[in-house]
């Protein structure tokens, strides 16, 4: 009996260990880092770190997710303006904002219309009669592609065929199912396309600055954890991970 009590007071007090991960690590994630993300979770947890589970989205979505409370550790936004909303409500733990990665556009079509998209695109012809990016009013990679068709001179052409898509992901997918003629998209969702063919990729010096800022949350059970694999992602394994799936790492969290 004494042995008993004693092996249940042993249980009890590892299970309640301080910072001990009892339940994984919810990621908010922007919906372009699916394939990356879900890499380097095995490699952390290779190297000894806790499970980790993703809700993958269009940012815009998981900024008002969390602004309404949604339970999550850790935001993964495709752009400044969604982790601002989120750091203004108080929802971002102090200190803890830092930038991961950085991307570029990317115009896509079918095969058949690659040489014409990638000859034709900067004179927006006719022949490329819809256009899908996502929502400009409200997802990243639409605000970028947005400011990318303005830059050249192309919005005002454009406009009126744009379809707008509720994420990156799903403009990807117009390509792919013949809804739309091209898309404008990030370079690393290639690596997700089945059909879709890169027309031409955007220049860093042509196109708008894309950066990936991350954060760990003010609600999260589990802030050390939370924490740590945040500092995960900015180790040479993660960056490594990143590479390969054509991210750029900023130099200052090299």
């Amino acid at each position: 009996m004494i042995a008993r009590i004693v092996g249940l007071a042993l249980l009890c007090g590892l299970s309640m260990q301080p910072g001990a991960q009892t339940e994984p690590l919810t990621v908010a994630a922007a919906v372009s880092l699916t394939d990356v993300l879900e890499e380097i979770a095995k490699a952390y947890a290779a190297a000894g770190g806790g499970a980790v589970r993703f809700n993958l989205a269009g940012s815009n979505v998981l900024a008002r997710q969390i602004v309404n409370g949604a339970p999550a550790d850790v935001f993964i936004s495709a752009d400044d303006a969604q982790m601002d909303v989120v750091q203004k409500a108080g929802a971002v733990l102090d200190g803890s904002r830092v930038e991961l990665v950085e991307n570029q556009l990317a115009i896509v079509a079918t095969p058949d219309r690659e040489d014409f998209v990638r000859q034709e695109f900067a004179r927006a012809p006719a022949g490329i009669r819809r256009l899908a990016i996502g929502d400009p009013a409200a997802v990243p990679a639409g605000v970028y592609a947005r400011r990318y068709l303005e830059q050249r001179g192309l919005w005002t052409a454009y406009e009126p065929r744009i379809v707008p898509t509720t994420n990156v992901r799903a403009a990807l997918a117009a390509v792919e199912t013949g809804s739309v003629d091209a898309a404008i998209v990030y370079l690393t969702d290639l690596a997700a396309a089945r059909t879709a063919v890169l027309a031409f990729a955007v220049s860093a010096k042509d196109g708008p600055r894309i950066v990936y800022p991350g954060a760990v949350l003010a609600s999260s059970r589990n802030p050390a954890e939370a924490k740590r694999f945040l500092a995960f992602l900015r180790q040479p394994e993660a960056v490594a991970i990143f590479a390969r799936h054509k991210f750029v790492v900023p130099v200052a969290s090299k």
